[in-house]
């Protein structure tokens, strides 16, 4: 399946869905309602068989937060990505995929560490590399009262 081809079976998967057609991958943006659905038939389907999670990335966008997910398929060599968004900075959530691959799990707990978004059903979702008396470093309305980064 090419890029194109890959970019429209994703758009029959759900309503709601933007893809974009990278340079490298195709890009889905999708409703954070959906990004379990969705990334369960990438994942079973044989036509898309991504059956490797690379890595999924907090982003603070500003308004919103969000998590991109790189989706490898070593069958076919094609690579997915999937975008969602919240804008709900108090107690941002998205569903885990930790049932669909098995290294969200550390990778969602990173996410949670610095950007503070909750993965709903996570097994184990606590912090990894810092303990409570820190903020969310990096989100961009983090203060930095001991300065640990200069300008």
């Amino acid at each position: 399946m090419n890029k194109t081809e890959l970019a429209e079976y994703i758009l029959s998967l759900a309503s709601g869905c933007e893809v974009k057609e990278g340079k490298q991958y195709v890009e889905v943006s999708l409703p954070a309602g959906l990004l379990h659905s969705v990334a369960l038939r990438l994942r079973e389907d044989e036509r898309t068989s991504a059956d490797f999670l690379n890595c999924i990335t907090g982003v603070d966008y500003g308004r919103d937060l969000g998590a991109v997910y790189h989706l490898h398929s070593s069958k076919y060599n094609h690579t997915i990505v999937l975008k969602v968004r919240t804008s709900d900075r108090v107690n941002p959530a998205f569903d885990s995929v930790t049932d669909i691959w098995r290294s969200a799990e550390f990778l969602e707990r990173e996410v949670y560490d610095l950007l503070g978004i909750k993965f709903n059903g996570h097994p184990d979702l606590r912090r990894l590399f810092l303990d409570k008396s820190w903020g969310f470093p990096l989100r961009k309305d983090y203060v930095d009262d001991v300065k640990i980064v200069s300008k």
